[in-house]
């Protein structure tokens, strides 16, 4: 059984591709959080937090979620709050202050470090 992988980030669909089911969205973070959320509901369970970092939610264009590959045939509790709390815990950081303006190169530091951080996630 492997994981099931929902992300927006490029480097993480390029580098996991063909080891893991990929689910790309393309979109935002809130859009990857929404998608998860929709995983949760059908019988999927988080394998990883939502939130992983420091970094303020509304700072981070990618995010890369692990959830199980199977359905579970009752909705996991644990995980759908850990959703609904991201959720709304992004949705507060938006309102409060915005998405930054990244340029190009710290954009693709972002994916660097969302990346590694599911890449050890899943080697560990």
């Amino acid at each position: 059984m492997k994981p099931c992988i929902i992300t927006n980030n490029p480097m993480s669909k390029n580098e996991l591709e063909g080891k893991y089911k990929i689910e790309f969205v393309s979109g935002s973070t809130m859009e990857v959080y929404k998608k998860t959320r929709d995983f949760v509901h059908q019988g999927h369970r988080l394998l990883t937090h939502p939130i992983i970092s420091s970094i303020k939610p509304n700072e981070v264009p990618y995010r890369t979620i692990v959830v199980t590959d199977i359905k579970y045939p009752e909705v996991d509790f644990q995980s759908l709050q850990y959703m609904e709390e991201a959720i709304q815990t992004t949705e507060k950081f938006l309102r409060d202050f915005g998405i930054p303006k990244w340029n190009e190169r710290v954009l693709e530091d972002f994916q660097l470090i969302d990346y590694d951080l599911i890449y050890h996630a899943l080697t560990k």
